[in-house]
């Protein structure tokens, strides 16, 4: 059973279409920045693993979300950009009921190509530092446009 989440102000709720892969690991929500989304989550019991912090895995699952989301919004792609390369950095452990906020930059967009460096925090203090290669292909779908978002 999910967990009843107030996100912190500014935050909106994705919709990301019916997404069984989205709908097992969100909630995810996004606020916008001058020039940037920013993607937020919450920390629940059912993303904890046995020692009772946030696991390992969904953090880079949502590190993988955040370059996705980011890069398509931030770049104005708007296509399915599958992940070729993902590095993540472990900083310090999230745990139940954090709230976390993603941050990414585009490094460099090219007609096959995009790079892009992430920051999840909690509180302003980093968790997961990542890094992504992601393959951009394929004419724009707007299956991929972010409501809300779109002109960034």
């Amino acid at each position: 059973m999910a967990e009843a989440v107030t996100p912190p102000p500014g935050f909106v709720r994705l919709d990301l279409r019916p997404n069984g892969f989205i709908d097992t690991n969100g909630p995810l929500y996004a606020r916008r920045e001058p020039g940037r989304l920013v993607l937020g989550a919450p920390v629940e019991e059912r993303h904890c693993n046995f020692a009772g912090i946030c696991h390992g895995g969904w953090l880079g699952t949502l590190a993988d979300l955040l370059i996705g989301l980011a890069a398509n919004a931030q770049a104005r792609l708007w296509r399915f950009l599958p992940t070729v390369s993902l590095s993540c950095d472990y900083l310090m452990p999230a745990r139940r009921g954090d709230w976390i906020e993603g941050r990414a930059d585009i490094l460099r967009t090219t007609r096959n190509l995009c790079f892009v460096q992430g920051l999840l925090a909690v509180a302003g203090e980093p968790v997961v530092r990542c890094h992504g290669l992601l393959k951009v292909g394929g004419e724009v779908d707007p299956r991929f446009i972010l409501k809300g978002f779109e002109d960034l």
